[in-house]
């Protein structure tokens, strides 16, 4: 049962917690890309994955990690971005990659289109005093692309192993 708690709840919770955090500071920590990683591996191994499995989730993680770094490098995402990305593929390995990066890329359209026509309006005064959302509305700032990331994530997580994995029995309410 802790077996499926964590499998329903960890990744997801990651997740959400560094689209939080870009929300509102415009950075991911690096542990919370760590956390993502040691997770998969300690999931991984305690759910009985083969190690031609694992080294297939590595090997989609430092893919996305290659490609993301480049992106990096051109200053079109953050470096937080760059590793939680990669830190999502570990996660999905190559059989939900290209439905992460699709649904990621797909929000992040809609993130960005919606921040930038934000940026155009004037905040309500009594918004202003949140430091938060001045730096979201700041036309010199960044896209917080966790956000895209996460939802992008939790968009395809359901169809994943890891949940069709769970005994749905233990938590029948009786």
């Amino acid at each position: 049962m802790i077996l499926d708690v964590a499998r329903l709840l960890l990744f997801p919770a990651l997740m959400a917690f560094a689209a939080a955090s870009d929300l509102f500071t415009m950075t991911i920590s690096n542990r919370v890309s760590l956390a993502l990683a040691a997770a998969f591996l300690l999931l991984a191994l305690a759910s009985g994955t083969g190690i031609s499995e694992i080294l297939s989730h590595l090997g989609a993680g430092a893919c996305v990690l290659v490609v993301s770094f480049a992106c990096f490098a051109f200053g079109w995402i953050g470096g937080g971005d760059a590793k939680v990305a990669a830190a999502g593929a570990l996660w999905f390995g190559f059989d939900h990659l290209l439905n992460y990066l699709v649904y990621a890329s797909l929000f992040g359209g809609v993130l960005t289109l919606s921040l930038l026509q934000f940026r155009q309006w004037p905040l309500p005064y009594m918004l202003a005093g949140q430091a938060w959302l001045l730096k979201l509305h700041a036309k010199e700032s960044g896209i917080p692309y966790g956000i895209a990331l996460a939802i992008g994530a939790l968009a395809v997580y359901p169809e994943t192993e890891w949940i069709k994995a769970v005994d749905l029995t233990h938590f029948v309410i009786r």
